[in-house]
């Protein structure tokens, strides 16, 4: 018994092992996600005023970068800043891939953060703006992409799954936000 026991103890031993490597392996495959820069450009509408630059570098989003990107994104009615959600930024990153665009496009904002004020006003002229909305939260980003067809520009976003996206052919935007997915 003595000479069965220590070859179960090495096979319960390595499996042990393999088991614990296979629980490891996704943990060294993510770390190495943490590596590279990701860049956004920027052109508001409203203001005129533009804006690029990498806003994560190796795994840490850059304060300055994410400042100005800010401020860009402003309620330009009331000249109030408030801070983006940075998922918003990594969803507009993967889109940009999805898009297989490259960093000299840029995105043009049509609505970035909204202060209340400004979109109770906007909810009083229009039925297409809700009531408690995420760009209040600066959770949402009404955006077009120059040479990038409005459809194109919809479906892949829906095709990320990362939030809700509308749809304003009319108006020649699409609304991305990071609440729950769902599409109208």
């Amino acid at each position: 018994m003595s000479i069965v026991c220590p070859s179960r103890r090495q096979l319960l031993l390595g499996l042990g092992g393999v088991a614990m490597f296979s629980m490891v392996s996704p943990k060294v495959k993510a770390s190495r996600s943490t590596k590279g820069v990701r860049s956004l450009s920027f052109y508001n509408r409203h203001t005129g005023e533009k804006g690029q630059g990498s806003y994560w570098i190796d795994g840490s989003y850059q304060d300055n970068t994410l400042t100005d990107f800010n401020h860009i994104l402003r309620d330009h009615r009331q000249n109030e800043v408030a801070p983006m959600d940075k998922r918003l930024f990594d969803l507009l990153y993967l889109l940009k891939q999805t898009l297989n665009i490259d960093d000299q496009h840029e995105y043009h904002v049509i609505s970035g953060y909204r202060s209340p004020k400004t979109n109770h006003m906007l909810a009083q002229k229009s039925n297409g703006v809700a009531k408690k909305s995420y760009h209040m939260k600066g959770m949402a980003m009404d955006i077009a992409v120059p040479d990038v067809n409005l459809k194109d520009l919809r479906d892949a976003a829906v095709s990320l799954k990362l939030g809700g996206v509308g749809f304003y052919p009319n108006s020649g935007f699409v609304h991305v936000d990071t609440g729950p997915v769902r599409t109208w």
